[in-house]
């Protein structure tokens, strides 16, 4: 599950919600297994977070919809603050690599149609040889699955926008990401490529909320 958004007024007070009550309760959703907060580098959006999950069926599930349409009052208060929010699942087409790096660079795009196919088997053969790079440690094209369904916590902030394709290249040397550019994206058939850098915020797993 990827998320992309700004906030309207003080990002640490935002950091506070989402580290402190956030993360804990959708990580004791069952299917939730990571939740990791990159922060912007550039111009944004500012926060990019991902859940790991065991499934894109996940969107359904109960346990998850009941927690969305039953926000506490701390998430209800944040939730109008929410701009520009980018929201979906995905499914990992193609990876390569070891672990998750301190830098990102995350690459937003749409491919042209007909030229998916094609344009994932590129993406596999790409990624392998880009991840053996030095400063660089794993790389992951994401395929956007259908939108979840509405809930009372995105009645909250407003309709969500539908989450592009994605590659995410990340390493423990932000100067290894500069070179990269789209990595030939449009060449191989994407559309407009929007480009972020991002730093590494937080990162917990659901064992650990669970103890």
């Amino acid at each position: 599950m990827v998320l992309l958004y700004d906030i309207e007024g003080d990002d640490a007070d935002h950091d506070d919600w989402h580290s402190h009550e956030h993360f804990r309760e959708r990580l004791s959703v069952p299917g939730f297994l990571r939740a990791t907060r990159w922060i912007a580098e550039d111009e944004g959006p500012r926060n990019f977070v991902i859940y790991e999950v065991t499934g894109t069926d996940i969107a359904t599930s109960q346990p998850y919809l009941d927690r969305l349409n039953n926000p506490t009052p701390w998430t209800s208060a944040m939730m109008p603050r929410f701009r520009g929010m980018t929201r979906g699942f995905c499914e990992v087409v193609a990876g390569a690599g070891l672990g998750l790096g301190t830098a990102a660079l995350v690459l937003r795009f749409t491919p042209a149609a007909g030229t998916e196919a094609d344009f994932t088997e590129g993406l596999r053969t790409v990624l392998p040889d880009l991840t053996m790079r030095r400063g660089l440690v794993a790389a992951h094209l994401l395929r956007p699955a259908p939108p979840p369904p509405m809930t009372r916590e995105q009645e909250l902030r407003g309709r969500d926008r539908e989450v592009p394709w994605l590659v995410v290249v990340s390493g423990y040397d932000a100067a290894a990401l500069a070179p990269l550019g789209d990595l030939g994206l449009t060449q191989l058939g994407a559309g407009a490529v929007a480009s972020g850098r991002y730093r590494l915020h937080h990162t917990a797993i659901a064992e650990e909320a669970g103890r």
